[in-house]
């Protein structure tokens, strides 16, 4: 069964004047002539996204939606009506939010975050931002140290409050975090720990050693590029090593240790040597 919000790859059964029919499984989808790929013929299969068009038909696209049924993002509102709002989703139609899943009343500019999921009473794609109750920690799919998807939800006194994998809560401690950020970025990042209430903090980056060997390779390369020599050290300020590296003081002196054990670098008076190799 074709259902609507998501991707379908499916096949081309006829070509018209105004697009090509695509084999809906028991029923004819129309790919709109805008969105045919050049040189689609009959008989070959096409990736499309299927919805609802303006007349409450099932229609196939090529367009890419900034989101899917299922996936939490941040859409801007393009209108407002008496009914609900109207959210840009990336596609010819904008994706509709009524006003019983609104949490304050909206404005046309705002940018919120939104569940996109099917109205089981129309079988239309909608938007929510009431999706809490599909969060929770009580069962967790994740472990500590694992790589894990970040959605930023809002800034707390500790730090950024966040959703992982579009499944759990997590925080982001302002102490992990060297780079701005604000609501509704996506990050990668990884379970930095998990506590006996399940509470998990996380961090972005790379976790253990993959994290540190890739810093490490980065150091490397830096100083290769500015004459085997940098003039940072342990001493320097956290904002400096990030606003050079891109990494936290804490990695960089991780990264430092690991490449002192190797014999590749010297720590010297007012910075970073790389020795040269014989």
């Amino acid at each position: 069964m074709i259902k609507a919000g998501y991707y379908h790859t499916l096949k081309v059964i006829k070509k018209v004047e105004f697009g090509l029919y695509l084999d809906g499984q028991g029923e004819e989808l129309l790919l709109p002539k805008r969105f045919v790929p050049t040189g689609l013929k009959e008989g070959e299969e096409v990736k499309v996204f299927i919805y609802h068009d303006s007349e409450d038909r099932l229609i196939a696209t090529t367009q890419t939606p900034l989101g899917i049924v299922g996936d939490i993002v941040s859409l801007e509102v393009v209108s407002v009506t008496n009914q609900g709002a109207f959210l840009n989703w990336g596609l010819m139609k904008d994706l509709f939010i009524p006003m019983s899943q609104q949490k304050f009343n909206l404005k046309k500019g705002q940018s919120i975050l939104v569940l996109i999921y099917v109205d089981e009473k129309t079988g239309r794609v909608a938007a929510t931002e009431k999706f809490n109750q599909y969060l929770g920690n009580e069962t967790l799919t994740v472990k500590e140290m694992d790589e894990v998807d970040l959605l930023i939800h809002r800034k707390t006194d500790l730090g950024y409050e966040v959703f992982i994998n579009n499944l759990h809560i997590g925080l982001m401690h302002f102490g992990d975090v060297f780079r701005e950020i604000k609501v509704g970025d996506r990050l990668k990042g990884f379970v930095k720990k998990i506590r006996p209430d399940n509470k998990m903090d996380v961090m972005p980056g790379q976790a253990g050693y993959q994290r540190i060997e890739t810093e490490t390779g980065k150091i490397v390369r830096l100083l290769t590029e500015n004459q085997g020599f940098l003039p940072y050290h342990d001493k320097s300020s956290p904002e400096e090593i990030y606003g050079y590296f891109g990494m936290s003081k804490k990695t960089f002196k991780m990264a430092l240790g690991a490449l002192y054990k190797q014999q590749k670098i010297s720590l010297v008076q007012d910075g970073i040597q790389l020795v040269q190799e014989e």
